[in-house]
């Protein structure tokens, strides 16, 4: 398998007053294309810095960020944008749906900033609907749907425009335990059958057994790894 993600002595810090706050120093990963990893460790310990860095909301003091083979690091705000576009679903533990919209209108929005037809756009969202198994609500708003159904939406709308990547921020925090389980079974079907790339930040172990690996970042380093039972 060939690298998707290549993190070479990544530095990350903020500044807070006169105080400067190390998030990462001299972090090094590597992520493979088709790998579904769970990233698990403590609050504050940079899970949530690291899901920005690798989808280009946050950038990296020093260091080399790689995505299949190419640097992202280095990328202007314009060019990180069309990078994201056609690269990157995020998936999120609210699921930030426009309340006002249809299940349908709200997978279009990320294929509203691209030039595809009104027709090829219809398409992609009936399809993105079919695979999380909710073609049958295309019409319905997202208060006339439950948590679940609405996590799915979201799934569908990070889908619609087929990024290779999945950036999941505690997708199933907010569910009951029988919801969660059958939305981290979509996770596994997308990886699996689709061959998305899934990175999940959760706190969730039952959650990070469904990925092939599992991750854990304590005080900005990686302790331990695991793969998937």
């Amino acid at each position: 398998m060939t690298d998707l993600f290549r993190l070479t002595d990544v530095e990350k810090s903020y500044t807070r007053g006169k105080e400067k706050i190390s998030i990462f120093d001299k972090l090094t990963m590597r992520i493979e294309e088709g790998d579904f990893v769970a990233i698990m460790g403590p609050s504050g310990s940079g899970k949530t810095t690291l899901l920005n860095l690798l989808g280009g909301t946050d950038k990296a003091n020093k260091g080399e960020i790689e995505f299949d083979g190419k640097r992202i690091d280095n990328l202007s705000e314009g060019q990180l944008t069309a990078w994201r576009a056609a690269n990157v679903g995020f998936i999120f533990q609210f699921y930030n749906l426009m309340p006002i919209l249809t299940a349908a209108q709200n997978v279009e929005l990320p294929l509203l900033l691209t030039k595809l037809s009104p027709k090829k756009r219809r398409d992609n969202v009936a399809t993105a609907l079919k695979i999380v198994g909710l073609e049958d609500r295309a019409k319905h708003r997202p208060r006339e749907m439950s948590g679940g159904q609405q996590q799915r939406i979201a799934i569908a709308r990070a889908i619609v425009s087929d990024p290779k990547l999945l950036l999941c921020d505690e997708p199933t925090g907010d569910l009951d335990r029988t919801t969660a389980d059958e939305i981290l079974g979509t996770l596994q079907v997308l990886n699996r059958d689709l061959g998305k790339t899934i990175i999940m930040v959760t706190h969730d172990a039952q959650a990070a057994k469904y990925a092939k690996r599992t991750l854990h970042l304590d005080k900005g380093h990686f302790v331990e790894s695991e793969l998937a039972a």
